[in-house]
């Protein structure tokens, strides 16, 4: 066997097993997991699954790509602590719309603890929807936090004043939701028997009532069984994802953002809960906006805190076989 074909198996693996690790740990909105990975000699591709887009709630994809941004820093993460970096190169191709990304010219680097603690991060970091403790994050905590979204998508920390604003967009987009059957059924779907067994939101991950918290989640329509407790999210800190233009590749790039922010919260121990109703109302998304600079278009909220330690931590949301996700083109010599 040629050293170039020993180069290119060894690549190859490690594609296929940063695509398994994505697929496996990265979050999506309702847990639909709308992508598709095909990993070809020393490609790898990333491709939307539109079959798999919340048609009602997110009927511009925006929550789609924001998702498959996730999934791509995953795999850049999980390329890392194997010791691979490589060009990224996201498309918009009008002939393959679905193609969103394509990971090539990979290097042999060494593995940093940097790498090695993105890394575990990915496999410890879960979704929490129970308000966070009363503890307050310290001032660094939020800096080292924010620092870590340093490309075209930034994270802005809202000031008291701003989340008073966030709190009555939040309570708008919940009214809205609730005046929309569509969504309603949709969300229904998607936190019920019915979804496809793997995906979607199972009543162990649900909140068992909705908290009475200053600024308001997603209203599931039907309660889960995970206990709450009383907290208020009293000593939250909110932030938004932002940047400079409102296009589906820069949705991409924030759901990279969004990787990045949570990979580093919780290395810090810190909680990380995305607010997606928010953003997904075209008016108060324009209200998000008036919080940012003229020219900037928020993307995504975010809720950060300590959770509350006697709370444990909350199950695991299911997966798609990574077979469903991941397709492999043979390769010859």
């Amino acid at each position: 066997m040629s050293s170039s074909t020993s180069y290119t198996e060894q690549l190859t693996d490690a594609l296929v097993d940063a695509a398994i690790q994505a697929v496996r740990h990265a979050p999506s909105v309702l847990n639909t997991q709308p992508w598709r990975w095909r990993v070809h000699p020393a490609r790898l591709e990333l491709f939307a699954d539109r079959s798999r887009q919340l048609s009602a709630m997110d009927p511009d994809g925006r929550l789609l790509m924001l998702s498959c941004g996730v999934v791509l820093d995953h795999v850049r993460v999980s390329l890392a602590a194997q010791g691979w970096v490589s060009h990224i190169r996201r498309t918009s191709s009008t002939s393959t719309p679905e193609l969103l990304a394509t990971l090539t010219s990979f290097d042999r680097v060494e593995i940093t603890p940097k790498a090695q603690h993105q890394a575990h991060a990915m496999r410890r970091r879960y979704t929490d929807r129970r308000p966070v403790s009363e503890q307050p994050l310290s001032p660094a905590v939020i800096r080292a936090v924010a620092a870590s979204a340093d490309g075209r998508v930034r994270l802005h920390v809202l000031s008291p004043d701003q989340v008073l604003d966030l709190s009555a967009a939040a309570s708008r987009a919940v009214t809205v939701a609730a005046k929309d059957a569509f969504a309603r059924a949709e969300l229904e779907y998607w936190t019920s028997r019915t979804m496809p067994e793997g995906s979607g939101l199972p009543a162990a991950v649900l909140p068992d009532h909705c908290p009475q918290t200053s600024v308001p989640g997603r209203r599931f329509g039907h309660p889960g069984t995970l206990p709450i407790g009383s907290g208020h999210d009293r000593a939250a800190t909110y932030a938004l994802l932002y940047g400079d233009e409102d296009v589906a590749e820069r949705w991409l790039e924030a759901g990279e953002a969004l990787s990045t922010v949570w990979l580093t919260a919780t290395a810090l121990n810190v909680s990380v809960l995305p607010l997606s109703d928010v953003v997904s109302v075209p008016a108060t998304r324009e209200a998000l906006r008036r919080m940012l600079r003229t020219f900037d278009h928020p993307y995504l909220a975010l809720r950060l805190g300590i959770a509350e330690p006697q709370s444990g931590t909350p199950p695991r949301t299911p997966r798609l076989p990574a077979a469903q996700l991941i397709d492999a083109v043979p390769w010859t010599t």
